[in-house]
């Protein structure tokens, strides 16, 4: 019997790259003769009194076999985990991967290597850290640091200090919003890796450079290059991935002294496009043969 799969979007997010991906996936799962169709989360009704589960407007559609998420509307993904519907990556795997704070947080519970980090204190609506905090801040990871917000994608609402009154500036306009420290790894300047995980394997790997940022982001101006890792980047990298239960996933590393590696991130939605033009790994393909095997 065929299968059948969903690919979920965000409505609201009309950008050329979230189409690009839809489309890839798409593609991929045609090829292996999945009907499989692009929704947009905002079509979908999720009304949790009614006794048929997910209308599209005035049409009662079929449950799929699978979903695959290119969003982070968690409370769809978990309504779906909900009616029976494997979705990949998982709800609380989009969830984890899309806080930075949380991410790091089981990353370090795992003895997996980050750059030092600490998470500023929860400020709800105004206030401001003291000067001897930020001293404090300063004395532990030294200057420059860098400064995350918890949420954020792209390499924005991620900021190099190189001062505390610049340190103090931004942290009284973070008020609100949870965010972090962490030191600077002046070894990775402008430069990171992006390796592809899928299931237990690296099946891709990019380095990306910039010189006009300490963000290698090629949204921000970077470029790319094959990268072929060495066991240890790819152990990190696996392990980076399993340890936030992603079915697939791009960790970025960190180039650290004598040849170390700090996950910097991990994307649960990494888009795929530059990395399979870079490699010439079809990235989706190898997507879809996975969430195949798991459904089977």
């Amino acid at each position: 019997m065929k299968k059948t799969g969903w690919i979920i979007v965000n409505g609201n997010l009309k950008t050329d790259k979230f189409i690009d991906y839809a489309k890839m996936i798409q593609a991929a799962a045609i090829k292996r003769h999945i009907d499989i169709s692009i929704m947009k989360n905002n079509d979908i009704l999720l009304d949790l009194s009614d006794k048929q589960p997910l209308h599209l407007h005035k049409q009662t559609y079929t449950l799929p076999d699978f979903a695959f998420f290119i969003d982070k509307d968690i409370y769809l993904a978990q309504y779906l985990e909900q009616l029976g519907i494997p979705v990949f990556n998982s709800s609380s795997t989009i969830e984890m991967s899309d806080d930075k704070i949380q991410t790091y947080q089981r990353l370090t519970s795992l003895d997996i290597p980050i750059p030092h980090t600490i998470i500023a204190p929860k400020i709800y609506t105004k206030g401001v850290l003291s000067d001897d905090y930020l001293q404090s801040i300063i004395h532990k990871l030294g200057i420059p640091l860098v400064v995350k917000e918890a949420f954020g994608s792209f390499g924005e609402q991620v900021y190099l200090v190189n001062n505390v009154e610049e340190l103090k500036e931004l942290t009284n306009n973070l008020q609100g919003k949870p965010f972090l420290f962490q030191s600077y790894i002046s070894s990775s300047h402008g430069r990171d890796i992006r390796l592809q995980v899928v299931g237990n394997e690296v099946i891709a790997g990019m380095e990306r450079n910039n010189n006009q940022d300490f963000r290698a982001n090629i949204t921000n101006g970077g470029d790319m290059k094959p990268f072929t890792p060495d066991q240890k980047a790819i152990n990190i990298a696996v392990d980076a991935a399993q340890a936030i239960n992603a079915d697939f996933a791009g960790v970025d590393l960190l180039f650290g002294p004598e040849n170390s590696y700090f996950v910097c991130e991990i994307n649960a939605n990494a888009h795929i496009r530059n990395l399979t033009e870079c490699t010439g790994v079809n990235i989706a393909d190898k997507m879809i043969t996975y969430i195949e095997r798991k459904i089977r």
